[in-house]
């Protein structure tokens, strides 16, 4: 029980301790915020001989299983993955290889696995910070309890006829592993961690996601595209070759150096490799297998032949590529006329080898002049379009890939688009394919003698033969007069600006179709077109880049970069920009590398739904290809800040202030269902085996363990799959039946490190997950069945508003939601609002349902129909920009610039005033005048370096933890030290009274020694005796008055 005593001073001393523990902690979250932004995944692919290698990388090229795992397995005779077990799983079949053991094809009834196989190659994971040592950050985060989790994702297969439709994903954690370099530390120098690499059959395309456990430093989780490459092999030597051409390692400038920039054109999500074309006079491409983090510069084994004749008029020849197409196994380019193509070496895909060898050339006898993308497979097969000139003028070549076997037809089949649309002279300018509707709308230039060329945009049905013109375009540009967008209805005023067009492009979600040239027309439904007046009309599109999920980038003939978002008729300039201007100065004050004054876009792309650049640099007299993200919400937002702000007088001085038009603050998803039943994916989790060793380091064994049970288990899944049964069907159900009640057992020989192989295999490591909740996002894709619905919730604070006299019940600010369908012929959209007055906020419900009859019954997965839903904030569009954990964040003093890591000398923040000089020297040359603005920039405080505010952190709880510790040893020896003092002061009383005592004494001694005249001796001896026994009196009596007095 605690003594009595006032309480407030401990409560005011634990609310004075939080809020020091608050200051003290705020300078760590700054150090913190740092290196979240600094540190990084790394992940490359090892085989079997290079586990364990420094700088050891290899490619994926080898499809076949090994046999090797299984004499492993052989040894883990008293272990639950006992081999005789897997041997006896489906008796009184005959071994099989790899290539009739399918992994999630669907066709194995009549297969067994007989032993435990493993996959060719394994991640191997590590991570970097800046500014610090990688295998030092490494040892740490293994010391700190750090595993990397990899999650694997499969693309679906294209052949859908051959290959089972699903969402597979398998996620592992790592398994630390020592280096095998020489080390002179006792216990560990290198180390990485590794997990298999799996491969399903019927996907070449594998997205890796890494991510934290949780536990060491905080690593931002990272993606990497790791593709199978079927256009290498293995020589006899172990090196690789291309099958394509030949490798060349020298990248000359005049590659590069003021060569116009291309696009890059591929079958979205299944290609997994990409070309490039357009290197001045050279039969070379790039080419990647991982989204430009790296590329090769091959150049083609072509034959290179011209054939000019009357029919295929060619004024010059050239050994540029100018189109190339990539696909799931195919690649297809075009130089001159002649088109070619190759088949890549893909097992997995085609369960033999269909590999060209060779470049194919087809049409031999055409004239191409053009190849058109077909950026979606559908109905199994992919597909690419010829456009010709010559005698087939006004014909498209209609190719199709299907298991890597190419064929084209030619189209429209009973009579060319010029007869079609009774004309005499008519050419095709480009093509586009609409796969849901066996569709093609062509783009068709008509020359009439009497009038001008003329443009329009004609629909072939595949199906019925039929043609039919779906729109006309305007001869001239409409005359928006400062509207931003313009419907186009014939009865508009127009410019003296001719129209020309020069492609379309279409995106199947939302059936948005764009027509591009020195304009930029869209349309929903291919016949009523909106004109967008933000795009000058003196300048020329080159090319369209859409993301496929809102986003367009557009690039011009002058190398310029433009932005369309869905939902808005705001074209917006990326590249140059003031915005542009600002971010690069921010990149070049923290010395990144991405960026140098000499540099060349080579072409724009979307990865993940983000904006990429491939580009040129030249720093130093030394040129490279790097890969870098356009910031597109960072420019937008640096661009709305430069355009919308005031200047203010505040006594003396200006002061900047911004206006923030976004109507609201916040947005959050709320209530989203879990995932699973509308993504259908499918999802396994996967661990490493424990390891009998001190230090929880794997061998070699161990790792080859791990591939072998990852193996059967993806082998399990593509037999036993019942995806949605109960969970005795369950996969792995089959593989531990008869070993669960052993289990105890087998846990016992592990604790007593008796397991077989010093590997312990925990069966309850391998499961798949049945229970995966919602993330706070929408799902990339969901399925919705015959009357199914989807439901979530979208939470919008408004923005407040300036002060306002009246009643305060009501919400300040108006937000509304819009929901925009792309087929609401087939889909319907509910939306309830509800206000939450006292947070300024509205709640919407929004319910997405299917109307029962849009579809026909198919088989799960087959003819699909795309569509799309778009929610829209009213008014937000132009104006709100996502912010993230990660940024839009601007950090201006940074380690290179003169205001970084400025000391405060006082308890006060410092005033800094920045002198502002702005002039038009260099941008405005219509006048001879240098215009100069100069104004001042008030900032009230700066913020520490992160090194300065850590050693401030760790002086003040030094100093803290100091004082804690002195007043803890106070009040502990306070009544000790008490104690102490009151009996020295008893012993000082005594020795006082002693001395006065002896003085008296002394004196009365001198006095009776002379009048008496007794000898000295026998008085000293006398007084001596007479002192002591006056002395022993006096201590008893203070012992007695001491034991007498009352205890009060």
């Amino acid at each position: 029980m605690s003594p009595a005593g006032p309480a407030w001073p401990r409560l005011r001393v634990l609310q004075t301790l939080w809020a020091l523990l608050v200051v003290l902690l705020a300078p760590w979250r700054l150090w913190a915020i740092k290196n979240t932004q600094e540190c990084t995944w790394q992940v490359v692919l090892n085989n079997f001989e290079t586990v364990g290698k420094k700088d050891a990388s290899d490619r994926f090229v080898d499809q076949e299983p090994l046999y090797t795992v299984d004499k492993v397995f052989s040894q883990l005779v008293d272990a639950p993955v006992d081999p005789d077990e897997v041997r006896g799983l489906v008796s009184g079949k005959r071994e099989r290889s790899w290539t009739c053991t399918p992994l999630g094809s669907g066709h194995l009834p009549t297969l067994s696995l007989q032993t435990y196989l493993g996959f060719p190659y394994y991640l191997k994971i590590n991570y970097s910070c800046k500014g610090e040592s990688s295998e030092a950050l490494v040892r740490k985060g293994h010391l700190t309890g750090l595993k990397p989790v990899v999650l694997v994702t499969f693309q679906s297969p294209v052949n859908f006829h051959r290959w089972k439709i699903e969402q597979l994903q398998i996620q592992m954690e790592a398994a630390p592993f020592r280096s095998r370099e020489r080390c002179n530390a006792e216990e560990v120098c290198l180390m990485s961690w590794y997990t298999p690499m799996p491969i399903k059959n019927g996907s070449v395309v594998m997205r890796v996601d890494v991510s934290s456990n949780g536990l060491g430093p905080f690593i931002p989780n990272k993606r990497f595209q790791v593709n199978i490459n079927g256009f290498l092999e293995r020589q006899r030597d172990n090196t690789l070759q291309f099958t394509v051409g030949n490798e060349l390692f020298n990248l000359i400038p005049r590659y590069f150096v003021n060569v116009p920039s291309r696009p890059l054109w591929y079958t979205v999500d299944q290609a997994p490799v990409f070309i490039l074309g357009g290197i001045p006079e050279e039969k070379a491409i790039l080419l990647t297998d991982t989204n430009f983090k790296d590329f090769f510069l091959v150049e083609l084994s072509i034959d290179s032949c011209w054939v000019g004749s009357f029919y295929c008029p060619q004024t010059s020849f050239t050994a540029t590529i100018y189109d190339a197409i990539a696909t799931e196994s195919t690649l297809f380019i075009r130089q001159n006329q002649l088109i070619y193509y190759f088949t890549g070496t893909y097992t997995t895909l085609h369960e033999s080898n269909r590999g060209s060898g060779r470049w194919v050339r087809v049409l031999a006898n055409e004239c191409i002049k053009k190849l058109c993308p077909v950026h979606f497979h559908s109905n199994g097969s992919e597909y690419v379009m010829a456009l010709t000139t010559g005698k087939h003028e006004g014909y498209v070549h209609f190719g199709t890939i299907t298991d890597g076997r190419v064929s084209f037809e030619l189209l429209p089949r009973q009579r060319s688009v010029c007869s079609g649309i009774l004309v005499v002279n008519c050419s095709i300018t480009w093509a586009v394919f609409i796969a849901g509707d066996y569709n093609l709308l062509l783009l068709v230039e008509i020359e009439d003698p009497s009038t001008r060329k003329y443009f329009q945009v004609v629909s072939y049905d595949l199906v019925s033969d039929y043609l039919v013109v779906l729109y006309t375009i305007p001869e001239f540009i409409p005359d928006a007069r400062g509207l931003e967008f313009l419907m186009v209805l014939g009865t508009e005023s127009y410019t003296n600006f001719p129209m020309v067009p020069k492609g379309m492009s279409y995106n199947p979600y939302n059936n948005l179709l764009f027509i591009w040239g020195n304009f930029l027309l869209q349309s929903y439904n291919s016949e009523n077109f909106i004109y967008l007046a933000d795009f000058p009309k003196e300048l020329s599109i080159k090319y369209l880049v859409n993301s496929f999920y809102g986003d367009t980038a557009i690039v011009t003939e002058t190398e310029e970069i433009w932005y369309l978002l869905e939902g808005s008729y705001q074209v917006y300039k990326l590249f140059p920009s003031k915005g542009w201007q600002v971010h690069v100065s921010l990149q070049v004050m923290q010395q990144s590398s991405l960026y140098a004054p000499n540099e060349t876009m080579v072409t724009l792309f979307y990865e993940d739904h983000r904006l990429y650049q491939l580009v040129y640099l030249i720093d130093n007299q030394q040129g490279r290809l790097v890969k870098r993200l356009v910031p597109v919400e960072q420019l937008l937002m640096y661009q709305q800040i430069s355009n919308d702000y005031l200047l203010e007088r505040q006594g003396s001085h200006l002061t900047l202030s911004f206006t923030n038009f976004c109507p609201f603050t916040v947005m959050r998803l709320r209530d989203l269902p879990n995932p699973q039943i509308y993504t259908r994916q499918e999802r396994y989790r996967a661990q490493p085996p424990c390891v009998l060793e001190p230090g929880g380091f794997h061998s070699n064994n161990s790792l080859a363990v791990y591939q072998g049970l990852v193996y059967y288990l993806l082998w399990l899944h593509s037999k036993y799959d019942k995806p949605y049964a109960d969970p005795v069907h369950d996969p792995t159900w089959r593989w531990w039946k008869n070993k669960k009640q052993d289990q105890d057992y087998y846990f016992y020989l592990a604790s007593n490190w008796r397991s077989a192989g010093s590997v312990h295999v925990d069966m309850a490591s391998y499961e798949k997950i049945y229970d995966l909740k919602a993330e706070n996002e929408l799902p990339e894709r969901i399925f919705l069945d015959k009357g199914t619905s989807y439901r979530f919730s979208v939470f919008l604070t408004a923005r407040e508003p300036e002060p306002v006299h009246g009643p305060s019940f009501q919400l300040q600010s108006k937000v509304g939601l819009a929901v925009v369908l792309a087929d609401p012929e087939c889909i319907e959209a509910v939306v309830k609002e509800k206000v939450v007055v006292n947070r300024n906020s509205v709640l919407f419900w929004v319910t997405l349902s299917d109307k029962r009859f849009c579809f026909d019954q198919g088989i799960s997965g087959h003819h699909l129909i795309k569509t799309s839903m778009l929610l829209k904030v009213v008014g937000s569009s132009g104006h709100c920009f996502q912010n993230t954990n990660q940024g839009p964040r601007m950090w201006l003093c940074m380690e290179n610039s003169p205001c970084h890591d400025t000391i405060p000398h006082s308890i006060f923040a410092s005033e800094f005033f920045f002198k502002v000089l702005v002039s038009n020297r260099g941008v405005d040359k219509s006048t001879y005048c240098d215009y100069q603005l100069t104004f001042q920039l008030h900032i009230h405080g700066l913020p520490l370096s992160a090194r300065r505010a850590f050693l401030i952190l760790m002086v003040s709880a030094s100093l803290f933890v100091g004082l804690v510790i002195l007043y803890v040893i106070s009040c502990l020896l306070s009544p000790y030290v008490v104690k102490v003092c009151n009996v020295l002061c008893w012993k000082i009383n005594n020795i006082i009274a002693w001395e006065s005592y002896i003085y008296s004494i002394a004196s009365d001694t001198g006095a009776f020694s002379n009048t008496s005249g007794i000898k000295s001796g026998e008085s000293s001896g006398g007084i001596s005796r007479v002192v002591s026994k006056v002395a022993g009196e006096n201590r008893t009596d203070t012992k007695e008055t001491l034991r007498k007095k009352p205890i009060s």
